[in-house]
């Protein structure tokens, strides 16, 4: 039996040299030309640009076939040093990112809905990429929650946000980065959480993610110290969160800010270094 969701996102997309796919309802005359130059898109004066470091990120308004118009967050990936090399035996970004929202999708799993990817090769390297998916409208970063939220609040989103990660788990989605910044979340009409993970390169699919990776992938969320035993047993859908799966937790925790500690002390000595030079 065919699947009509399979069918949506599994056209092939050929703008010369770039090649991808794109999802059925978007690939008509109007959107298609409208991409086939991202760089210069990016590069508008018009363009909202959000990310501009490793890898740039815009927001453009593009034609729909009925005329009208929709946002369209483009992100490209900058082939460069060691991506370069590894282009040579694996598949690049954008395909990865291709992939994983449409995994997500088909799990029912929110994503900003994935509208293409193209990528271009210049020999056996890959050259340039660039993933587009719809831009959702009105939410933010779990990050900026964390921080400001009165506890009751806090209690009221960490409930949501644990289940749903723990349905992601148990419907084999590993997010390999599953941090702040990767989780959108806003309120629907009830009132009720919607949480909406980006960056989709970043996941695997598996058959079966056991429990101790599910927890350990837990660790670059800024759940707040005091609310970590809460959150967890919430994911772990307990009445108490075991001995070991408390320790496993913090032992991840501790190690893996340790880490961005150090990373921060090491960056901020090399610009001292840099100044100094000049």
């Amino acid at each position: 039996m065919n699947n009509p969701m399979k069918q949506e996102y599994d056209q092939s997309l050929s703008l010369p040299p770039f090649k991808g796919r794109i999802k059925t309802s978007y690939n008509h005359p109007l959107f298609v030309q409208a991409i086939s130059d991202c760089s210069r898109l990016l590069s508008d004066q018009d363009t909202e640009i959000l990310l501009d470091r490793r890898n740039r990120v815009g927001v453009v308004a593009l034609p729909q076939q009925d005329g009208g118009k929709v946002d369209i967050v483009i992100k490209e990936f900058r082939s460069v040093g060691v991506n370069k090399l590894k282009s040579l035996f694996l598949r690049g970004k954008a395909f990865k990112s291709w992939r994983g929202a449409v995994a997500l999708i088909e799990r029912r799993i929110e994503t900003p809905p994935p509208v293409a990817y193209l990528v271009k090769r210049k020999g056996l390297f890959l050259d340039k990429s660039f993933f587009l998916a719809e831009r959702v409208g009105e939410v933010e970063e779990i990050r900026f929650l964390f921080p400001k939220l009165p506890p009751s609040q806090l209690r009221q989103l960490l409930i949501p946000l644990s289940q749903h990660l723990s349905i992601c788990r148990k419907k084999g989605i590993l997010h390999r980065d599953l941090s702040d910044g990767n989780i959108l979340v806003k309120k629907d009409k009830q009132g009720e959480f919607m949480f909406y993970l980006i960056d989709t390169n970043r996941i695997r699919i598996k058959k079966r993610i056991g429990l101790m990776s599910g927890i350990k992938s837990l660790i670059r969320l800024g759940v707040p110290l005091d609310f970590q035993r809460f959150f967890l047993q919430h994911y772990l859908g307990a009445t108490h969160v075991k001995r070991f799966h408390w320790f496993w937790y913090r032992i991840n925790k501790t190690s893996y800010t340790q880490f961005v500690e150090l990373k921060k002390k090491l960056r901020l000595r090399q610009l001292a270094q840099k100044l100094k030079i000049q």
